[in-house]
């Protein structure tokens, strides 16, 4: 007789950040207000046609959303540090070379 413990997940959406369909909940009210604000400034302001201001919102948004969601998009990304902690004896990067002027060879 087998004797395994198989866990069925009960919801699969706990720990899950809010969505509205495919939507992060958090960038609604972000990408309403960039709509809202290119219809007024690009459509009605500079008298351009709908596709002008359907493609400053869809910029818009894809800039907001690139800076907004760092975690979720640029999380994957890790840094590499510049900067390394490290002990070395100091060494010159040029030699030391003195010009010695000659005594009496000048105007004085």
């Amino acid at each position: 007789m087998r004797n395994e413990n198989n866990f069925r997940t009960v919801n699969r959406i706990l720990g899950d950040s809010p969505r509205l369909g495919p939507f992060p909940a958090d960038q609604i009210f972000p990408w309403s207000v960039i709509a809202i604000l290119n219809v007024f400034i690009v459509f009605y302001t500079f008298k351009a046609g709908w596709l002008a201001t359907f493609l400053s919102i869809a910029w818009g948004w894809a800039t907001w959303w690139l800076v907004s969601a760092r975690n979720d998009f640029f999380g994957k990304f890790v840094g590499v540090p510049r900067i390394s902690r490290g002990y070395m004896p100091f060494q010159r990067l040029k030699k030391n070379t003195f010009v010695q002027r000659e005594e009496g060879t000048g105007n004085s």
